[in-house]
């Protein structure tokens, strides 16, 4: 195939769609609905994507959790005896404060939640998320101190009624005034504000603007917190691996809880690594669907194709005999048409590409979700483009091709 070839035929499929500008807008726009669905759904699962990296790598990438049950992999079961990991015992304060102690373990941060009622005199915020958690936590935090200062190891120890309220909570409650060293009720008990933080800017902070944070202990003695649910953040102390603290870890709790070797776990340890995964199998699945639901639009802009290239054909049966006549060949032909079919698209997918690339920017700017167009996205939007054009464009074409060159010069 020659490249003068490939010329004429991208100039002819772009005098058509100048010709029949409105048959051909409808042609490709099932083609640029499909392409623009991939580049903007690939954009937002990329960007959320960087986002849940991001709390990892701040959490440290080698720390890991402790808690009663796996919440990656747990499943709702409807019998009566209640979910399989309900026979498992709750951990205890005793149990994190024995993890601290063994050699490749740093800190243990301790977490339980509960959900209360806050007020400043006549302002009242019910279901705000309170977290318990040890000293230090802002270590493994996205995010930084607006003023005030963290809780001491002396409040966690003393069950001090303080707490760190996030920026919009504190916009909420005091309005312009400055929230630290304030009272504040909180499910009716009276606490002192120490400290405003503000959330890094990400999906998640998103969904949770208005949250506190108070030493667990106080968490625990003041507002009658369920320790059943009671989980570790593991620390690793630099020097070990991730693999020998898990393992220091486990031996420790088996052993503290009398488990004989056979015996299965009745904790869960998992790694950060873990949800990372179910996200990308949840996101895998969501793409899917998102996928399967563009290809009906490829689909629709395909039998769109078929049909312009076919009344091309017609149209142009007399030019075809005239180009057999002069020498022309199937083969050049059957190219000059195919090539025709794949520009269209081609410019569909362009189009779709632009559209998509939009999508993403302004989803970028007016939300936290960082979408960003991955590279492997553009090259599959060509390449999808350029297969649409070959599979709906080779019967028409092989069509043009098989014209007999007197019977397609007769033609009126």
């Amino acid at each position: 195939m020659r490249i003068d070839s490939l010329y004429e035929g991208a100039a002819l499929a772009l005098d058509q769609l100048r010709a029949n500008k409105f048959r051909s807008g409808l042609t490709i726009l099932g083609i640029v609905v499909g392409v623009a669905v991939v580049m903007a759904m690939s954009a937002m699962i990329q960007g959320i994507r960087s986002s849940v990296t991001e709390e990892m790598n701040s959490a440290g990438p080698n720390n890991f959790a402790v808690a009663r049950f796996n919440y990656n992999t747990v499943r709702v079961e409807s019998d009566h005896e209640g979910p399989p990991w309900g026979k498992n015992p709750p951990i205890l304060v005793s149990e994190a404060r024995m993890i601290e102690r063994l050699p490749a373990i740093r800190k243990v941060i301790v977490g339980l939640n509960q959900s209360v009622e806050m007020s400043y005199g006549r302002q009242r915020i019910a279901s705000v998320s309170i977290a318990g958690r040890s000293d230090g936590w802002t270590n493994f935090t996205t995010g930084e101190m607006v003023g005030g200062h963290d809780f001491l190891p002396s409040d966690v120890r003393a069950s001090a009624p303080v707490l760190i309220i996030t920026e919009h909570l504190a916009e909420r409650l005091y309005g312009t005034l400055n929230p630290v060293g304030r009272a504040l009720r909180v499910a009716g008990q009276p606490f002192t504000v120490i400290g405003v933080f503000r959330p890094a800017e990400n999906i998640f902070a998103a969904f949770q603007r208005d949250f506190a944070i108070a030493p667990y202990t106080t968490v625990i003695k003041r507002l009658d917190a369920w320790v059943d649910m009671l989980d570790m953040f593991v620390v690793v102390k630099p020097g070990y691996s991730q693999d020998q603290a898990m393992d220091q870890t486990i031996t420790a709790l088996r052993t503290s809880r009398g488990l004989r070797p056979a015996e299965q776990n009745n904790f869960a340890v998992m790694r950060q690594e873990e949800m990372l995964e179910l996200f990308n199998k949840v996101t895998g699945v969501f793409f899917m669907v998102m996928l399967a639901l563009s290809s009906v639009a490829l689909m629709v802009g395909g039998v769109g194709v078929v049909a312009i290239m076919m009344i091309a054909v017609t149209e142009r049966t007399r030019e075809i005999g005239i180009r057999k006549a002069i020498g022309a060949t199937k083969r050049e032909i059957l190219w000059q048409f195919l090539f025709e079919s794949i520009t269209v698209t081609f410019i569909g997918a362009a189009i779709g590409m632009l559209i998509g690339g939009t999508i993403a920017f302004l989803v970028a700017k007016l939300s936290p979700i960082q979408a960003s167009v991955p590279f492997g996205a553009v090259v599959a939007a060509l390449a999808m483009a350029c297969i649409a054009g070959i599979v709906f464009g080779i019967w028409p074409a092989w069509r043009a091709a098989r014209l007999d060159p007197v019977e397609a010069l007769r033609y009126e």
